[in-house]
């Protein structure tokens, strides 16, 4: 019995195992936390910097300056002064991401910040691009 080849690939691909493939393997990560008294308490704020793979200061000064209030570190927990909804929270961690994680070329995380001279470079290691981030901070 001979087959032709468009053939024998279409029997092929049958027999393969069938798999779901994830077009997106990164997810921004939603903080979690709560109220207390006039401050909000990010208690996963560790968990949030490790996933965007960037130090802890940089996003504490980027949320300091988006949300207008002062943040202090306290351990693996984030106090803001003020009250915040976490939607408002996630938002900006989101406009984060978007500006100093995800490369603007391929979509991937897989990248790192750059600086030379005075500006800032976002450099992806997956594929190479290169872009000053506009965004100061």
């Amino acid at each position: 019995m001979s087959l032709s080849y468009q053939e024998m690939l279409k029997v092929a691909k049958e027999k393969l195992p069938q798999t779901v493939v994830s077009k997106e393997r990164f997810e921004v990560p939603s903080v979690k936390g709560h109220v207390e008294g006039n401050k909000t308490i990010i208690i996963n704020f560790v968990q949030v910097v490790e996933t965007l793979q960037r130090d802890p200061a940089h996003l504490v000064k980027f949320l300091q300056r988006e949300l207008a209030t002062p943040a202090v570190l306290d351990g693996p927990r984030l106090v803001l002064g003020r009250k915040l909804n976490s939607q408002v929270i996630n938002q900006k961690v989101q406009v984060y991401a978007n500006d100093f994680v995800i490369c603007k070329e391929c979509g991937k995380p897989d990248t790192k910040l750059l600086k030379e001279d005075r500006v800032l470079f976002l450099k992806c290691t997956a594929c190479g691009a290169k872009e000053p981030i506009r965004a100061k901070l």
